[in-house]
């Protein structure tokens, strides 16, 4: 680790430490730092920009009732992704009506994706509107271990299933994914 990765993750303990002393200020940093990242996950778990923002502040607000509690065992970016998910999933067993409405490989490689031709190419925007077009079960392990990274063990423990259905799961989304991303490329 680089002396720059060490001072900030000094930094953020000293911020995690004096936020859960009740400082705000401390907090709002926090929020500064790892905002775009759980908009980032609740969007892609969603598919719908408002949903998302609306479950990054419940992520945040949960954080802060919460922070007393978070004992550092986690780094506090993996803890705030578990709340994350947490509001994606509460929000899916809400019944209807009652509330508001680049990719790696199991390497760590980067995922690629063949056009139909050379001249056709996949864009992010491809990418985005494949993954929302995913299943929720698919898109969510998808998210989390090929976008974020989570071992299976850690994807599967954060959203309450089997080791075996995460790597089941992720296979059924790459599939979809291709099948998804050449037939847009034909059209």
């Amino acid at each position: 680790m680089t002396e720059l990765a060490l001072d900030s993750a000094d930094d953020e303990a000293e911020r995690v430490a004096r936020a859960r002393n009740g400082d705000v200020g401390a907090f709002a940093a926090l929020y500064r730092d790892h905002v775009g990242r759980v908009y980032g996950l609740c969007l892609r778990m969603t598919g719908h920009a408002q949903t998302a923002e609306d479950l990054t502040q419940d992520t945040f607000v949960s954080a802060w009732r919460s922070l007393p509690g978070y004992e550092g065992r986690s780094r506090f970016s993996t803890w705030l992704h578990r709340i994350a998910v947490n509001a994606v999933l509460g929000h899916r067993r809400t019944p209807p009506g009652r509330s508001e409405v680049s990719l790696t490989d199991d390497a760590g490689g980067q995922m690629e994706f063949a056009a139909a031709s050379a001249s056709e190419s996949v864009t992010p925007i491809d990418l985005e509107r494949a993954i929302a077009a995913l299943p929720e079960g698919a898109r969510d392990i998808l998210v989390l271990c090929g976008i974020y990274g989570y071992s299976h063990e850690e994807t599967a423990a954060m959203l309450g299933i089997a080791v075996g259905t995460s790597k089941a799961q992720l296979h059924r989304a790459r599939q979809l994914m291709r099948t998804h991303l050449q037939a847009e490329t034909r059209t």
